[in-house]
């Protein structure tokens, strides 16, 4: 098993494409297996999704629908609607699993590795990579 952990600067953006982190740390090790992508906050989540093509403005309102940013959640502490940032990794997990071939994660055509974080509150967020060989 290998691991690997990274700070990424998540500020003015509710996703943070990680792809390129994943494709190096695969592409170092070179072998087959399982790589867990792993965001440990309790307001973030990973995804698989396309960028670039406006899916991540679609997504930015997705949440604001589905997590509206005002006062009904009971969870109070921080910025008004900051209760609905706490309910993100029930809609969006902390981690993903993606199969690897010969050091390259098999990932389709316009599937990108990223990293959802609505909070606004905490710009810095840690990633961790594990690689599990076959």
């Amino acid at each position: 098993m290998n691991s690997q952990e990274h700070v990424l600067d998540t500020r003015d953006r509710p996703t943070t494409d990680v792809t390129a982190l994943v494709l190096a740390f695969c592409e170092a090790d070179g072998r087959s297996g399982l790589v867990q992508v792993f965001v440990p906050h309790a307001t973030a989540g990973v995804a698989l999704m396309e960028t670039g093509s406006g899916s991540e403005g679609d997504l930015e309102r997705l949440l604001e629908a589905l997590l509206p940013r005002d006062d009904r959640y009971a969870h109070r502490h921080g910025p008004v609607g900051h209760g609905g940032d706490h309910l993100l990794p029930v809609l969006v997990a902390p981690s993903l699993t993606i199969p690897v071939e010969d050091g390259a994660p098999v990932l389709g055509t316009w599937q990108r590795v990223v990293v959802v974080d609505p909070n606004r509150s905490n710009d810095e967020r840690r990633l961790r990579l594990t690689f599990v060989p076959a």
